[in-house]
């Protein structure tokens, strides 16, 4: 029973608490005045539902969260990660397309070039642009905000650039799988996500290279002279979130069988770092945790979900939104919860010692 109560004690004080707290509290709202919510049915081996859609649709976000998380741990901010999913979206969609042929005498789409080699391009230029942000920000010596905020501007551009203003639909359907397919009976994205995910905390807990990232954002003046490569790390960790945006980019243009180099991703860059936020990271660098970004992208996602669910007008969706992620952000906040429920705690022990002091006397 002791261990029990010790085990619940350092739960509770754990980073993961608040989040899952937040998410519990987001999740009975739903199931209380969103309809159907838990009801799930299997159709031509699919599952379908209100939950497996809440999984589906925050994929990309959760992809963002992951490289962002490390990013952030560094002390550092990416907010080029919209910009760099429309010019991914945009790369595929050139590459792939969906020309017309007769093929065997049937009429088919096929891709303009090999799938892999245009996926497999995409993801090198993305991968390349987030390292063009580790170089300006790790040797060049810029800030991260202003360094990614040239490519948050500049990557619209290169994305209508390569989409010539137009929207491109992609007819190939083998490419459609990747956004809208499914595997064992579940969205095809979530097992992109689980794969890098694994991978990811793999790398940063089995190895050294979590101690490092964290080391570098608590003091990197400290970690260079610890013999850290600082620049190295923080080179990497931007590399990667570019990575990382370049496949949420695919599984975005997979999903709506289009690349708009316009609204592609705009302003998802602002719910991967608050998403970062919502799992109890620091956004000032040091200790991190994925699972807690993870957990911050589907509480974002279910309120996104909650809200067209109940009907809430589009001109005050983002209204509502920033509301309930206030009192979120405020219910996982130390210095809030000691500031409000701590007074009330205190009032109590202080009516119980008068009732004791008058019984004594």
């Amino acid at each position: 029973m002791e261990n029990r109560t010790n085990k619940w004690n350092e739960f509770k004080k754990s980073q993961l608490f608040w989040p899952l707290v937040a998410l519990c509290i987001v999740l009975l709202f739903n199931i209380v005045f969103t309809k159907n919510f838990l009801s799930m049915e299997i159709k031509d081996g699919h599952l379908y539902g209100v939950i497996i859609d809440i999984l589906n649709r925050a994929a990309p976000l959760m992809l963002l969260a992951i490289g962002m998380t490390l990013v952030i741990a560094t002390k550092g901010i990416d907010i080029s990660v919209g910009s760099v999913i429309a010019i991914s979206g945009a790369i595929a969609a050139s590459l792939i397309g969906g020309k017309l042929e007769y093929v065997d005498g049937i009429q088919k789409f096929v891709t303009l070039v090999p799938m892999p080699v245009a996926i497999l391009a995409a993801l090198t230029i993305t991968t390349l642009i987030g390292a063009w942000n580790g170089i300006l920000i790790s040797k060049v010596g810029i800030q991260p905000i202003v360094a990614t905020l040239i490519l948050l501007v500049a990557g619209r551009g290169v994305a209508q650039l390569i989409t010539q203003g137009q929207i491109i639909t992609i007819y190939y359907k083998p490419f459609q799988y990747i956004g809208t397919g499914y595997l064992l009976g579940l969205p095809f994205a979530l097992f992109i996500v689980a794969v890098i995910f694994l991978v990811t905390m793999y790398a940063v807990r089995k190895t050294a290279l979590g101690l490092f990232i964290e080391s570098v954002g608590i003091n990197a003046v400290a970690s260079r002279f610890s013999g850290i490569h600082v620049n190295k790390y923080i080179f990497l960790v931007y590399a990667f979130s570019g990575f990382c945006a370049g496949v949420a980019g695919l599984v975005i243009c997979s999903n709506v069988s289009s690349a708009d180099g316009n609204n592609a991703g705009l302003f998802i860059e602002m719910d991967a770092i608050l998403a970062v936020a919502l799992g109890g990271n620091s956004l000032d660098g040091g200790n991190f945790s994925l699972v807690g970004s993870i957990i911050g992208a589907l509480i974002i996602q279910s309120i996104t979900t909650t809200i067209y669910a109940l009907g809430v007008p589009p001109q005050v969706t983002l209204v509502v939104k920033a509301i309930v992620v206030i009192i979120i952000c405020l219910l996982q906040s130390n210095q809030f919860r000691t500031l409000v429920f701590g007074r009330r705690v205190q009032r109590g022990k202080s009516c119980e010692k008068t009732a004791t002091e008058l019984q004594i006397h």
